[in-house]
């Protein structure tokens, strides 16, 4: 299956991605934080309807998106270099006891697949982590991942952000993925999620 280009997108909003009769870009709520977010997306997933990225960065005022791994695009590795930067992956090790909180989560965006790789080729495997739990099997998704700690990156960054900041900055966007859900399985003329 080809992966979408900015041509596909003809009748969808420039903002959410979703076709311009679904738009939700005006019930995204703004969530502000102490931590910031950097995404790093890799490419294919830039122009795909259901990146939630995308949703993060339109939420969150201190989330930040950086492509990764187009051809001919080099990837600056400095901006991993900023101290005091937690990952948000399954295999990162932990942060030293007594560590102050990040002021950063790092957070990959693709598929099980891209995010491995993103991992192992930035060297990400020095930096701390924060991991956390696999979601419930009754998760609603739109994609079904192939690890079970697998979720969508604006689930990562509301779990992260439950665990750093509390539920109530989480909750509104994970009320914000359910949305996209329907709203995405409207546009695909369905009333429940993919088998």
């Amino acid at each position: 299956m080809r992966s979408s280009t900015p041509a596909d997108l003809a009748g969808r909003c420039p903002g959410c991605y979703l076709p311009c009769a679904l738009c939700l870009c005006a019930e995204v709520p703004r969530v502000d934080t102490r931590t910031g977010v950097l995404v790093i997306r890799h490419h294919k997933e830039a122009h795909k309807s259901t990146n939630t990225a995308r949703l993060a960065a339109l939420a969150l005022p201190r989330c930040h998106i950086l492509p990764y791994g187009a051809p001919g695009q080099p990837f600056a590795l400095s901006v991993l270099d900023a101290p005091g930067t937690w990952i948000v992956f399954p295999d990162a090790p932990p942060p030293p006891p007594g560590a102050p909180p990040p002021e950063r989560l790092l957070v990959l965006d693709g598929n099980w697949a891209q995010a491995r790789r993103m991992y192992q080729r930035l060297g990400l495997s020095r930096m701390p982590g924060l991991a956390l739990p696999p979601p419930s099997a009754d998760t609603r998704r739109l994609r079904r991942p192939p690890h079970p700690y697998g979720m969508s990156t604006v689930e990562a960054i509301a779990g992260a952000l439950s665990v750093l900041e509390g539920e109530e900055v989480a909750r509104p966007l994970y009320a914000l993925h359910e949305l996209m859900i329907d709203r995405v399985l409207a546009a695909r003329g369905r009333l429940s999620e993919e088998d």
